[in-house]
């Protein structure tokens, strides 16, 4: 089969050297704000108490958070929570108290020191050995996920694409985890299933370029590997589209009408599908192009049965 050129070819890989380069600065910048800034675990991870408080008037965050802190609960994390009647209020376990007592203790403080007129929405308690518990076994899912990816790709087509679809995977967990490190947005387990769908959602995009560009490699006979690729993508490049478009859509009704328990599921999930289809294309197959993948590697080798060249030669 002769090379044929799609007219309307896209020229992906002429930019992927700035592409890789400006992930790679957004990689040192996630690096540099979850060393700095730190992720806010939420209570799911930390332990301690969560009361939701409701005011009848806007609550004024300032004034809440020094009054807390002139009384003892210095460690209060204070936010807004739906509404600005709504304020939820964290505080670190406290050993020895009975979470119905601290409940009752920090709203009497809060009537006391702002005046105004409030009532408890609701008190949730997590234990510190729970919640350690639940970040090891986060981390350890992550981590046994990416691995088991690696052996499958590898397995699957080559290990070339077996590491570029590792790194497309860890650029997208990092960078996902640099924007709640950046915004300071609370990470608890919805958001750590959030990551994970991210990982299997840029990992089923990732599998349909390389399958394509596996296909075009045993396909094409002519044209560099980078020309290879650059048609495998763009003729994948309506299905991605319209996937990723389909999926934007849900999501930004979860978004914007989903409520705050499921604000930070919805944000990793609408800013992993942005950035899991872009390194599918710019990461993934980048880097195995890097690597030197070429039609030798993907074309499966001929296995000439025994005695066959004696039988070709006789009359």
């Amino acid at each position: 089969m002769q090379f044929l050129k799609l007219k309307n070819t896209l020229a992906f890989m002429r930019y992927r050297k700035p592409a890789m380069l400006f992930s790679l600065l957004l990689m040192c910048a996630s690096i540099y704000t979850l060393y700095e800034n730190k992720l806010q675990f939420g209570l799911d991870f930390t332990g301690g108490t969560l009361i939701e408080v409701g005011f009848k008037e806007a609550a004024d965050l300032t004034k809440i958070r020094s009054v807390l802190d002139n009384n003892g609960y210095d460690d209060a994390v204070v936010q807004l929570y739906g509404s600005s009647r709504d304020v939820v209020i964290r505080l670190a376990e406290r050993q020895g108290k009975k979470v119905e007592l601290l409940g009752n203790e920090v709203l009497s403080t809060l009537k006391k020191g702002t005046g105004q007129e409030m009532d408890m929405r609701r008190i949730e308690f997590v234990g510190g050995s729970v919640g350690d518990e639940l970040a090891e076994q986060g981390g350890l899912a992550m981590l046994t996920a990416l691995i088991c990816i690696l052996v499958y790709v590898a397995f699957r087509f080559e290990w070339r694409f077996a590491l570029g679809s590792v790194a497309a995977l860890f650029h997208d967990v990092l960078l996902t985890l640099g924007l709640f490190s950046f915004l300071k947005l609370e990470f608890d387990l919805t958001v750590l299933a959030a990551i994970l769908a991210v990982i299997g959602y840029s990992l089923n995009d990732t599998i349909v370029v390389s399958d394509r560009i596996r296909e075009n490699f045993r396909k094409v006979r002519e044209g560099s590997p980078s020309e290879v690729i650059d048609i495998s993508l763009t003729q994948t490049l309506s299905r991605t589209f319209i996937t990723s478009l389909t999926t934007l859509l849900v999501l930004g009704a979860l978004f914007f009408k989903g409520g705050e328990l499921i604000h930070g599921f919805s944000t990793a999930l609408l800013f992993g599908v942005f950035v899991g289809t872009y390194s599918s294309i710019y990461i993934a197959s980048s880097i195995a192009l890097s690597l030197g993948i070429s039609k030798e590697d993907l074309i499966p080798e001929v296995i000439e049965k025994e005695g066959e060249d004696q039988e070709q030669m006789m009359p």
